[in-house]
């Protein structure tokens, strides 16, 4: 996993409430164990016709989006079913921060998991970064996990929360199993100190 520390891009807006997983990745993508290859899937339903070309205007196929890391969601993006493939998609796709008001706590987690960094920002501030985009489509973000801050593009800067696990383990590009590996000399050293005679 890449580590996270600050991220500086233009915005993907969808200002779209209730995004559920479904819509993320549909069920029928959701044999695969292997994340390769779910990023052309993302949003697959609203990307593509029935014959699986690019519909045009749909935000993600406009060429001027490509490469863009920061999507813009409406309220409670994530909901549905438990798919850890949401997040695998939305990563796969190019993404390293979904912006909100809130997500599914499951999705949230999942994100968090694979090296999405959900942010939640209030509504005021969300409304008004809705607003610099419409008005400039290729305003410029800045997001600091460390500081827990966003940086708008007219200068103004909101907080966001996340627990200290979490970020700690998106700071070191490291998962659940990362993080307790790295701390295998001091588990050694306790069982050592610990040995039971037989």
């Amino acid at each position: 996993m890449n580590r996270f520390t600050t991220l500086t891009s233009k915005i993907v807006p969808l200002p779209i409430e209730n995004v559920d997983t479904d819509q993320i990745i549909p069920a029928r993508f959701l044999k695969v164990t292997d994340k390769k290859g779910l990023g052309d899937h993302l949003f697959a339903d609203w990307r593509y016709d029935a014959d699986g070309s690019p519909k045009p205007d749909f935000i993600l196929n406009r060429p001027e989006m490509q490469g863009r890391q920061i999507l813009l969601a409406g309220d409670n993006f994530g909901c549905g079913s438990s798919r850890e493939h949401a997040p695998w998609a939305l990563v796969g796709y190019g993404f390293r921060a979904v912006i909100s008001t809130s997500f599914a706590d499951i999705f949230r987690n999942n994100a968090l998991k694979n090296g999405l960094l959900p942010v939640i920002l209030d509504k005021d501030t969300h409304r008004h970064l809705f607003g610099i985009v419409e008005e400039d489509p290729n305003a410029i973000l800045t997001i600091d996990l460390a500081e827990q801050t966003v940086t708008l593009p007219d200068g103004r800067r909101a907080t966001f929360p996340i627990d200290h696990f979490s970020k700690t383990c998106l700071l070191n590009g490291v998962d659940e199993i990362g993080y307790v590996l790295n701390l295998r000399a001091h588990i050694e050293a306790f069982e050592r100190a610990h040995e039971q005679p037989i």
